[in-house]
């Protein structure tokens, strides 16, 4: 069965349907709210046999690279991406198809915001390689 990795940004991606405030603006029960579905939709997945795993995210970021052989790591806070696209977390699941991993997207993009309406927000399906070079590169 393919594995797919569910993404949720902080911003970036296609416009949003209906913006709305960062979350550090929201209403507590809204949060509340907000987390709860999210907590179901891993119950769900949980018993349903899909869930690999699923980790949300802070906002900060540090960007890190080899520093040479007798050099530590290079590190730095920025440059951030030009959208400021920030990957908030993410669930990876294992189903029976690319229709699934799309149908559990739409229902996670469905998460309420502030006043419990949805936020369609735009989440990242990406196919997780098998590992072998001939299943995941054309010739």
């Amino acid at each position: 069965m393919p594995k797919y990795l569910l993404l949720k940004h902080y911003t970036g991606g296609p416009e949003q349907h209906r913006p709305f405030p960062p979350m550090d603006q929201w209403a507590p029960e809204d949060v509340e709210a907000h987390f709860a579905f999210l907590k179901n939709v891993t119950k769900v997945l949980e018993e349903n046999g899909e869930l690999v795993g699923v980790q949300a995210l802070t906002p900060a970021q540090t960007w890190v690279r080899y520093g040479g052989p007798d050099a530590a790591p290079v590190t730095t806070d920025g440059p951030l991406p030009e959208t400021s696209d920030l990957v908030a977390g993410w669930y990876m699941v294992d189903v029976d198809s690319r229709e699934r991993a799309l149908e559990i997207a739409a229902h996670i993009s469905s998460e309420p915001g502030p006043g419990g309406e949805p936020l369609h927000e735009w989440i990242d399906v990406r196919e997780i390689m098998s590992g072998s070079a001939s299943d995941d590169c054309p010739t």
